[in-house]
């Protein structure tokens, strides 16, 4: 599967790269590219720039309020699949797959900065393209297919047809074998058949995947566009970051507590937007569907955890000691195994994390102003991300972490 990954992601990086290259040099090039997206921008009748990352206030497309939800409140409350705050089962299976601790540290950082700092930028200049050769499109994804069918001379447009089919197997079998490792461990494994054999759970994983494929091609048949999967996909999600995350840190958090949230954030989504007709493509109701339900969300698990049983001591005292959390949230079961010390590295984990965020964002703003010809402000922020780099590398080194950064 790695080895699979890897080619998938090679053939589909380099055609969304060279498709890139031909969108900029359509529009006549980079400095082309800024001057017309102004023309653009007095069309539609905007003050500021599609270029800006914080939007004109007056924005139909991006809100204040959307803009403040995305910044403030869907980076750490919302589970996404790829991307769930405390960890999950996308990182996972990459992170077991690996070697050993030091190369799956290694590839989960290279994996974080390709994904969210080097790899939007090829996608954003073509979208950028298609706003200059398409404008006023009904449905703006269709202009990233447009472009490809101007720009690209046909030798090259069945491989970047190719590209989009690897993208899309990376995924799908992402997808299966997660969804199955869930019905066949966690349900089937566990509930109905406890005592059959390894055969037994191997057929039982295929009929899975099948049930999946099926049901996934189903629910497809009702989605009208990509960016419409992906916004009900985090309103369905909205709420339960907080308990994926506080899991680590806080022993009283039990099954109940994710089960309540996934369920509350189900409900009141679909409550908002069936009956009180708040729509996921309106940025305004976007954002105000993301509030309500995470904060509902939020008073739902956190009802549930103090009204029912936390999990049995045996239980978290096994995960106390196999992942050996901070005392502070875990006293009580700290106090049952004092043979185990607990971690004492809070401050310095804090410390990694945000010079991981400066990493990113320094790379990923870096990079745009670099594209974009901007060249100090590139500099400046590819030293803010060589510094959340260099910090990390330190840490772990002064932690006895040496041999995993060498």
């Amino acid at each position: 599967m790695l080895v699979t990954d890897l080619v998938q992601f090679v053939i589909k990086m380099g055609m969304v790269i060279v498709l890139a290259v031909f969108a900029v040099r359509a529009v006549g090039g980079m400095e082309a590219m800024k001057q017309k997206l102004a023309v653009v921008d007095a069309a539609r009748g905007t003050q500021g720039s599609v270029l800006n990352f914080v939007p004109d206030l007056n924005s139909a497309w991006m809100p204040l309020i959307a803009f403040l939800v995305y910044i403030s409140l869907n980076w750490w409350a919302t589970w996404y699949p790829g991307a769930e705050p405390g960890g999950g089962g996308y990182v996972a299976q990459r992170m077991l797959s690996a070697r050993d601790e030091r190369h799956s540290l290694l590839a989960t950082l290279s994996f974080n900065i390709a994904h969210y700092a080097i790899r939007p930028w090829p996608w954003i200049l073509t979208a950028l393209a298609s706003l200059i050769l398409f404008p006023g499109l009904a449905k703006p994804e269709t202009g990233y297919i447009l472009v490809m069918i101007r720009v690209l001379p046909a030798s090259l447009r069945g491989l970047m047809i190719a590209a989009f089919a690897a993208a899309f197997m990376s995924t799908i079998a992402t997808q299966l074998n997660w969804g199955a490792s869930y019905l066949v461990n966690d349900f089937y494994r566990r509930f109905l058949r406890p005592d059959a054999s390894q055969k037994h759970y191997v057929a039982a994983s295929r009929i899975a995947t099948v049930f999946l494929t099926l049901a996934s091609a189903v629910v497809t048949l009702y989605l009208d566009s990509i960016a419409g999967a992906w916004k009900l996909l985090l309103v369905t999600g909205a709420g339960t970051g907080g308990v994926l995350l506080l899991r680590w840190y806080w022993w009283r958090i039990n099954a109940w507590s994710e089960v309540s949230a996934m369920i509350a954030a189900f409900v009141v989504s679909f409550t908002l937007q069936l009956g009180f007709r708040l729509d996921t493509d309106k940025p305004v109701d976007f954002a105000w569907l993301m509030i309500i339900t995470v904060i509902t969300t939020t008073a739902v698990w956190l009802s549930v955890t103090f009204l029912t049983a936390p999990e049995p001591k045996e239980v978290l005292l096994k995960f106390y000691r196999r992942t050996r959390p901070s005392a502070a949230g875990w006293r009580p079961i700290a106090n049952l195994a004092p043979e185990i010390k607990p971690a004492q590295d809070g401050l310095s984990n804090l410390l990694d994390w945000a010079a991981g965020c400066a990493l990113i964002y320094g790379i990923l703003f870096g990079v745009g102003k670099l594209l974009l010809h901007e060249i100090a402000p590139a500099l400046a922020l590819l030293a803010l991300g060589a510094a959340g780099l260099l910090t990390i590398f330190w840490d772990l080194s002064r932690r006895g972490w040496g041999s995993a950064v060498e």
